[in-house]
């Protein structure tokens, strides 16, 4: 039967990383390609009491709530910002079924069929294949190691008239890179100049390995006017209660939560009583140090080995904090035909061409380095290692 489906549903592409996950599944296979915690971290018992809190609180929490969320909640989200230099008022904070339907949301509401919106390259797929769905035309700016660079940004804001940029300046997926000062002011000055949106994506700040903490773009912003922020609970609590929030200026809020409320009215009013229990009872911030700690030693157990074994065939920057690793290979070694080869061994990635607008890197791969106990990290670049092995024995050999 041939189904009716709309132009913005069967245009969009599956996701790589998506797909790539059933396949690890349904095998004894080493995983570094999802985004994922270590389920092994989580607070189990802690999110246990603080569930049986809801339960006990009788059906209050099992009723419709509002769009918005819970006002307790948002109270300790408020406070949350005002950390990190934020100054949010409570009715300008909605929270959202995870930071991904902030980013589905502000894609709703911003963007019609042939909008554009800028990107850095390579960017966060997930936000890409949002902006996809909604027929937004991606601009890739010119970027390195520090962020966007501004002449870049400057020509295609003029050229393009964006609805908004996205970034993800703070341990960014792929690339697990921090934007330097001056191109945080830089991006801010040309917002402001211009008259665009900036959406910036924060999910990975609180896993930072260095006492530094970098201030987000809406700390930095002195009106408030052009910087709307998301970030979320899953890498420091658990991605499975999906929590999240979004603020910005006052009338973006209000659109989303209008939008929202045609989504899924409000996010989970059980999860979100539970999540408000847990974070009110329990020393989220030894929590978080312990994440600290773990992640960074299992980067530095995935680095020994691509130094020790790589053959000279690998280039990265070491990330201060986050999920990822990102590796570029040296030569015309395809990430992907490598991925082939990696899952024969039992172990896979994430090729890096998926990250991309436009021409993709195809020699890049991201490596997430948070999911896998140290013994398992080591167990699983052996097998990668094993794999290179033979694809370049095959590459020398000419097949």
């Amino acid at each position: 039967m041939q189904y009716p489906f709309t132009k913005r549903v069967s245009g969009i592409t599956s996701s790589a990383v998506r797909d790539l996950l059933k396949v690890i599944q349904s095998g004894n296979i080493i995983s570094f390609a999802g985004g994922l915690p270590d389920e092994a971290l989580f607070p189990v018992q802690e999110l246990e009491l603080a569930y049986q809190k809801v339960f006990r609180s009788g059906g209050k929490y099992l009723q419709y709530g509002p769009t918005e969320g819970d006002v307790e909640l948002r109270t300790l989200i408020q406070e949350r910002l005002r950390e990190r230099a934020i100054p949010a008022s409570l009715e300008n904070i909605l929270v959202t079924t995870g930071s991904q339907q902030a980013i589905d949301l502000l894609a709703k509401v911003f963007l019609s069929a042939g909008d554009t919106v800028l990107v850095e390259n390579p960017s966060y797929l997930a936000a890409l294949q949002a902006f996809q769905l909604y027929e937004a035309n991606m601009i890739a700016v010119q970027s390195d190691h520090h962020g966007m660079i501004p002449e870049d940004l400057e020509e295609k804001i003029i050229t393009h008239s964006p609805k908004f940029i996205y970034v993800v300046p703070t341990f960014s997926n792929p690339e697990g890179k921090v934007w330097s000062k001056e191109r945080r002011e830089a991006l801010l000055q040309l917002a402001a100049k211009h008259n665009v949106i900036v959406v910036e994506d924060d999910p990975y700040s609180d896993l930072r390995f260095t006492d530094e903490q970098p201030v987000p773009l809406a700390g930095m912003e002195a009106d408030g006017a052009h910087v709307i922020y998301t970030s979320t609970f899953s890498k420091t609590v658990a991605p499975g209660v999906r929590i999240g929030w979004l603020t910005g200026p006052k009338e973006v809020i209000r659109m989303s939560a209008l939008s929202k409320q045609s989504t899924d009215l409000h996010t989970s009013s059980i999860d979100q009583r539970a999540l408000y229990y847990f974070l009110q009872d329990f020393p989220i911030r030894q929590h978080v140090e312990r994440l600290r700690e773990q992640y960074k030693h299992r980067l530095q157990v995935m680095q020994r080995h691509l130094s020790r074994e790589g053959q000279n065939l690998f280039e990265w920057a070491e990330p201060q904090g986050g999920m990822f690793l990102w590796v570029s290979m040296k030569g015309t070694i395809d990430a992907s035909e490598l991925l082939e080869a990696a899952l024969q061994e039992g172990v896979a990635f994430v090729p890096g061409a998926s990250f991309f607008v436009g021409q993709p890197e195809r020699n890049t791969l991201r490596l997430n380095y948070t999911h896998a106990a140290p013994e398992v990290i080591e167990a699983g670049m052996a097998r990668l290692m094993t794999a290179i092995d033979k694809v370049v024995a095959s590459s020398v050999n000419g097949r």
